[in-house]
């Protein structure tokens, strides 16, 4: 028995609305580092659908970045505690955890040696620190110059040493050393400073601001060079980032620009207009290698062209809130997930590549998808169910009001759906409810037996309910007991068996129409509720997810046999899975990521 995990991809960055993202990248300028939660991403921008995730944080993880050597990655917390870790090792080895600040770090920076680094934020009376990479020990020296949060710093990546940093009392302050000493302050800026970065080549440094004004310092005295644009933007400045030549600026702004700025002249030299919207605010950009790449507050990474700004070159969409289901399309090439925020993504299954399905959707958390030829039909916590053309990847404008609130959702057929919610069962078909069964119980999950005439809800009663439809009426006819809420049912692909797992950690399996126990071998290995359930295209194989971070594969040939997948979204429980062959499985979870495996049972004696 065996498994191997074969892609990972990755949730999209954390982003908040008012609050700029730090972004990062290795010294190949080939990936692009951020932060989600409690984990860290790495991601390759010539291929984004290849990805690795640092997970080892057990709260928000705020900031990261690579150390100039690339061998090494510095990740700062919610709690100020900071721990550094190797990059070459799949396992990313921790070399080192320290504890610098007492509050929230919001920025770091490594020395051009790699040898030590400062971190900055919020503190007890402390917002900056300077310490040994290998032993924690602090740099000599003090960087007090600021009376509230540092929001941002960076380190002269030449000789000799200076570090500048930006914070909300509106100020740029300048140290020399080691050891630090505090040189001057700059007060050019009126609002917060937000993002502050030097040039590669060591000679200047540039700041940006919540005023929308962008000023350029002299690297080494920090004295005034100039300002950029008059303002550089309408809107406060999130973030600034150099051209590796040092010849060139990004900057990216709450009004929903990113522009481009010649250094010499001053001039603009290029301006991408995002968008319209609140989520088109851009609260992050940095330069990956030649890339010019920036965050939108939707957490949607674009990918710039100066020499066609209409457009972003390249958008890369999916999660950044948890995944509440997922569905595959009939041919299996294509697959959808929900997130809890109400948005749709969808998946070509071969090469990751992904859109956001576009219009008005339900808004806040989807309960159900059922993928149909060219519909996909979803509901929600908005009380509707609602139609997304499948070729065109956007809603349809149709939905059908439900009494109140789904739960779950089914395929009766290729056009009928069946939907479980607070009150009813009901029975939907072009798009209106032809059918309707009150419920005394609160229904947690729904099935229907393609091509048959029995349907299975898991209630909150700890019961199956077994009914038979016949045209548009429902009769129930048999409950099957388990010890805790029935939160998952399913049918064989064969239709000869029913799979059902619940919130007391067991799996059954019942023949069909019997509803005898198949297992009679007890399945119940996960260490928490489960939340999920999938059957494999050959009906021989079921997986299920759970709460405790585990997805568990059971084989009908071999009841004593299981393949457990620990940790397959650490620190994350599983809301989502789908076979796309009898060896291939997909599984999304709260993390916001899309995992493929691939598992293997040994063949029966």
């Amino acid at each position: 028995m065996s498994y191997s995990n074969v892609l990972t991809w990755a949730s999209l960055p954390r982003t908040q609305r008012g609050q700029p993202l730090v972004l990062g990248t290795d010294p190949k300028g080939r990936k692009l580092l951020y932060t989600i939660n409690n984990s860290v991403i790495i991601r390759d921008m010539e291929d984004p659908a290849i990805s690795e995730v640092y997970t080892e944080h057990s709260i928000q993880v705020n900031v990261a970045k690579f150390a100039p050597s690339g061998f090494y990655i510095c990740s700062g917390d919610q709690h100020g505690k900071v721990r550094i870790w190797d990059t070459i090792n799949p396992e990313h080895i921790l070399k080192a955890e320290y504890q610098p600040l007492g509050g929230p770090i919001r920025d770091i920076v490594w020395s051009h040696d790699s040898q030590r680094i400062c971190v900055v934020g919020e503190g007890r009376g402390k917002f900056a620190h300077v310490f040994m990479m290998d032993t924690g020990a602090s740099v000599k020296g003090d960087l007090a110059g600021h009376t509230k949060a540092i929001n941002t710093v960076d380190w002269k990546p030449t000789r000799p040493f200076r570090i500048a940093t930006g914070a909300e009392d509106n100020k740029v302050a300048f140290f020399e050393g080691p050891p630090f000493t505090f040189k001057c302050t700059k007060t050019d800026h009126t609002k917060y400073v937000q993002s502050l970065r030097y040039s590669p080549n060591g000679e200047k440094f540039a700041s940006g601001g919540f005023d929308g004004k962008v000023f350029v310092y002299d690297g080494k005295d920090a004295e005034l060079v100039k300002e950029i644009g008059s303002p550089a933007h309408k809107g406060g400045v999130y973030g600034v980032s150099w051209s590796p030549d040092s010849k060139q600026i990004l900057t990216a702004s709450g009004d929903k620009t990113c522009k481009l700025w010649d250094l010499e002249s001053g001039d603009l030299v290029a301006e991408f207009n995002m968008g319209s919207n609140v989520e088109d605010q851009q609260v992050g950009c940095i330069f990956v290698g030649s890339r010019l790449v920036s965050v939108s507050l939707s957490g949607f990474i674009n990918v710039l062209d100066p020499a066609n700004p209409a457009k972003p070159t390249r958008v890369i969409k999916g999660h950044n809130k948890p995944i509440t289901r997922m569905a595959l399309t009939q041919d299996r090439n294509s697959l959808y997930t929900s997130g809890y925020d109400g948005t749709i993504t969808v998946w070509d299954a071969a090469t990751g590549e992904n859109n956001r399905i576009e219009g008005k959707g339900h808004g806040n958390q989807v309960t159900g998808i059922v993928v149909h030829s060219e519909k996909v039909y979803t509901t929600g916590i908005d009380d509707t169910l609602r139609v997304t053309d499948h070729v065109q990847h956007s809603f349809t404008g149709q939905s059908v009001s439900l009494s109140s609130q789904p739960k779950h959702m089914a395929a009766l057929d290729d056009e009928g759906l069946i939907v479980v919610t607070m009150k009813d069962i009901s029975i939907v078909r072009d798009g209106k409810i032809v059918g309707k069964l009150p419920i005394e119980y609160e229904g947690l999950s729904i099935a229907a037996n393609v091509g048959h005439s029995e349907v299975a809800v898991g209630g909150a009663d700890n019961l199956v309910h077994i009914y038979d439809l016949t045209g548009t009426t429902l009769k129930e006819v048999t409950t099957l007991e388990h010890l805790g809420p029935v939160n998952d049912v399913a049918f064989s692909p064969d239709g000869q068996f029913l799979g059902a797992c619940d919130g007391n950690r067991k799996v059954m399996v019942y023949t069909v129409p019997g509803w005898e126990r198949y297992n009679k071998i007890e399945w119940g290995f996960h260490n928490a509720r489960i939340n999920c359930l999938a059957w494999s295209p050959n009906s021989r194989l079921v997986a299920t997810g759970s709460l405790d971070t585990m997805i568990i594969v059971w084989s009908l040939d071999q009841l004593n046999k299981h393949i457990i997948i620990k940790n397959s979204h650490p620190q994350s429980q599983v809301t989502g899975l789908v076979w796309q062959d009898d060896e291939r499985l997909f599984s999304a979870g709260h993390d916001g990521l899309v995992k493929g495996w691939t598992v293997k049972f040994p063949a029966s004696k």
